[in-house]
């Protein structure tokens, strides 16, 4: 995060708050859109902008299945989802929406797939073998 500044604890409450407001919402299969039929979203993340104006939405569809499909779909929809969310989370500016696919649980299986491998498990064998004399 080199220059990055982290988020304040306002910025991190909010973007919870829209989070549990755009998970239920999301649930409840409001949107007519045929890429989003049957499709059971989660909403990991929302990270608020400074001026709590932009909400960057993460999203991971059940399985990992159309995940570019469903987040062009979702920001196709993002005004109707704007005016359904925003009176539940009463805030002075209702936050303008922008969905991307959230690839934590890629690089989390790329870390995992990395600490079994046979190299990793050598230098940890090697390690423990170090630590016994």
């Amino acid at each position: 995060m080199s220059g990055e500044k982290l988020p304040s604890q306002r910025q991190l409450r909010v973007g919870e708050l829209v989070r549990h407001a755009l998970s239920s919402f999301l649930s409840r299969d409001e949107i007519m859109d045929d890429d989003l039929i049957g499709a059971f979203i989660t909403v990991p993340e929302v990270r608020m902008s400074p001026d709590l104006k932009l909400a960057k939405v993460y999203i991971m569809p059940l399985g990992g299945k159309n995940a570019e499909t469903v987040v062009a779909a979702l920001n196709r929809n993002k005004k109707f989802i704007r005016g359904q969310v925003s009176p539940s989370i009463d805030l002075k500016y209702a936050p303008e929406f922008r969905f991307f696919v959230d690839d934590t649980f890629d690089e989390a299986g790329r870390i995992d797939e990395l600490l079994r491998s046979d190299r990793v498990a050598r230098d940890l064998d090697h390690d423990d073998d170090d630590q016994d004399q």
